[in-house]
C-alpha cells in the first residue's frame, strides 16, 4: 500500500488523500513518477505495478507484472524511462516503460548478488546498475552490455547506498551503509 499525504496549513496533522491498495504482500518500493500523478510499486508478492491516478481520483494499475521472485528494490530513472527491480534470488531486472506508462519491456537480467538485493542505483551518465544486497556486497554492471565490472565485499550486509549521478569513475568513494558501519 502507498499512500499520499498532504498538510493542511490551518493543522499541523497530515491528511490522508488517497491511498493505493491491492499487493498481496509487503511493498518494498514505492517511487513517484516525475511530471505526472503516477506511482511505480514493487512487492513481495512478486508484482511490480504501475499506478496512475484516473479522473476518478483513484488510482489504478495501468502496468501489473509479475516477477519470478519476491521484489526487494528497485530505481527507477525517468528520463530514460527504466525500471530496475532487484529480487530475493540476487538477479536485478531491467525493464523499459512506454511513454504513456501502459507498457513495460524487459531488457535484461544482471546476476548481480548471491541472495535478496537490498538497494540499487542507475547512473545514466556511466550506464552503470549499482546494487548492493544480503551477500555482503556491492556489485556494479554495465547497462550496455550487461557485463559485471567490479565487486566490492563487506564485513556485514549493506541497507541502502548513494551515488552521484555526474560521476563515472568506479565507485570507490559511494556511501554504503550496513548493520556494522557506514
Amino acid at each position: 500500500m502507498a499512500a499520499e499525504i498532504h498538510s493542511r496549513p490551518q493543522s499541523s496533522r497530515p491528511v490522508l488523500l488517497s491511498k493505493i491498495e491491492g499487493h498481496q504482500d509487503a511493498v518494498t518500493a514505492a517511487l513517484l513518477i516525475p511530471k505526472e500523478d503516477g506511482v511505480i510499486t514493487a512487492s513481495e508478492d512478486r508484482t511490480i505495478r504501475v499506478w496512475l491516478k484516473r479522473d476518478s481520483g483513484q488510482y489504478w494499475p495501468s502496468i501489473y507484472h509479475t516477477m519470478a521472485s519476491p521484489c526487494s528494490a528497485m530505481a527507477y530513472h525517468h528520463d530514460s524511462r527504466r525500471i530496475f527491480v532487484g529480487q530475493d534470488n540476487g538477479a536485478v531486472m531491467e525493464f523499459h516503460v512506454s511513454e504513456d506508462f501502459n507498457k513495460m519491456n524487459f531488457i535484461k537480467t544482471y546476476p548481480a548478488h548471491q541472495n535478496r538485493v537490498s538497494a540499487i542505483i542507475f547512473s545514466l551518465a556511466a550506464e552503470w546498475v549499482i546494487s548492493t544486497g544480503h551477500d555482503k556486497c556491492v556489485s556494479w554492471m554495465c547497462t550496455r552490455s550487461g557485463n559485471m565490472l567490479g565487486r566490492h565485499f563487506f564485513a556485514s550486509w549493506a541497507s541502502c547506498l548513494q551515488y552521484p549521478p555526474q560521476r563515472w569513475t568506479p565507485p570507490s568513494q559511494d556511501f554504503v551503509s550496513g548493520f556494522s558501519s557506514i
